[in-house]
């Protein structure tokens, strides 16, 4: 008898795991049109507010006018254009690495290069709140898969003595994207050093964010290329644009584009996108008046939020959950926020784990202060619900 598909949608519908598109008809700002109504944007990743930017908008034009709009085959074939060669090298020079490969997408470049480093006889050691990319990259490489406990370096230690592969590949998100805390990364990176492992950490919310010019993690933490040896970003976020990429050594990336699948048989990002993330890379590393507004709107939200009794998560990033456990009550507050003229989603599991549902807030150096005042008002009106 045929798998019952209408039955599974019915069950996710009654435990308030069940998930639906809205439709945007304006481009991401602190506004955006859903459904043909104007809301305040509190969930888009947008950080630094340049997907609408004129000079990324302008760039993406003028290249889409020399090269067209499709890149027309893989990056192997005759897909590789001087846009996509010109993000590359400046991406090297962003992150203090050699190089970086272009990949199309965030979830093809985690499975892509995990898979690729290490297979059956190796072990991949991964945080327990990984992205699912992650997660699906180290689980179809074949290599013993162990998670140790969130940002817990003693318990990756004690995994790592146990360990008598040759071949062993620590990963961990930089930034967590639905608790956006901070990995602990010097200790990873000592870890790595003292049992002969690759340390890669999946950087995707804090490039743009998080350094003195955006470089993320690697240049929050002062890690350079021995100690983090692959440096996975993604510009989508940050970066206002799309794709991403993996800077390292010569090494690592001539053996990534030869042996990487999700990079060797795809077919490359459009030359224009590849232009539109030169231009917002330009604004990223000189934006430090947007990461300072953006810092400034977190730091407001997180002193006025604790004052009304909101339970945060351990953040200082611009991901700002606000915990309430049940999927009713997520999906509840969602809706009342909504009703008000605010748009914040409901994350639920397996998103984050079960009985830790949460509305995930984002900023954007795009919001004013207004915006966030009017969040949190929103917001205090919400405690009034049932619980």
């Amino acid at each position: 008898m045929p798998f019952d598909l209408g039955a599974v949608i019915a069950q996710k519908k009654a435990d308030g795991l069940y998930r639906r598109r809205r439709t945007l008809a304006s481009g991401q700002g602190a506004s955006v049109t859903v459904d043909g109504r104007e809301l305040l944007n509190f969930c888009s990743n947008d950080y630094l507010g340049l997907a609408s930017h004129p000079e990324v908008i302008a760039a993406f034009r003028q290249a889409a006018s020399t090269y067209g709009v499709g890149s027309g085959a893989s990056h192997l074939v005759c897909g590789h254009s001087a846009e996509h060669e010109a993000l590359e090298v400046e991406l090297a020079a962003f992150t203090g690495r050699q190089r970086a490969l272009l990949f199309s997408t965030g979830y093809m470049a985690n499975t892509g290069i995990v898979q690729a480093l290490v297979g059956r006889g190796d072990a991949v050691f991964e945080d327990r709140l990984n992205h699912a990319s992650l997660i699906d990259g180290g689980l179809a490489s074949g290599a013993k898969f162990q998670r140790y406990r969130h940002n817990d370096a003693e318990s990756l230690g004690a995994l790592l003595e146990k360990s008598s592969a040759d071949r062993k590949l620590i990963v961990t998100d930089g930034v967590f994207s639905m608790d956006g805390d901070v990995a602990p990364l010097p200790a990873l990176a000592q870890l790595a050093q003292q049992h002969g492992a690759w340390l890669m950490v999946d950087d995707a919310h804090g490039i743009g964010v998080l350094g003195a010019h955006g470089a993320g993690v690697a240049e929050h933490f002062a890690l350079d290329a021995k100690a983090l040896p692959v440096l996975m970003g993604t510009l989508g976020k940050g970066a206002g644009s799309f794709g991403a990429f993996v800077a390292g050594d010569d090494v690592l990336i001539d053996y990534l584009i030869n042996t990487a699948r999700s990079y060797i048989y795809t077919t490359a990002l459009p030359p224009a996108v590849a232009a539109a993330s030169r231009a917002s890379l330009k604004l990223m590393q000189n934006g430090q008046h947007l990461r300072e507004r953006l810092r400034g709107h977190i730091h407001y939200f997180r002193e006025q939020a604790t004052g009304l009794g909101l339970q945060l998560m351990d953040s200082t990033t611009p991901i700002q959950p606000v915990l309430l456990g049940s999927n009713e009550r997520a999906l509840a507050w969602s809706a009342a926020l909504e009703q008000r003229g605010i748009l914040v989603g409901a994350i639920r599991p397996p998103t984050v784990p079960v009985g830790q549902a949460r509305l995930r807030i984002t900023f954007s150096a795009a919001h004013e202060r207004d915006d966030v005042d009017r969040l949190l008002q929103a917001l205090a009106d919400c405690r009034g619900l049932p619980a």
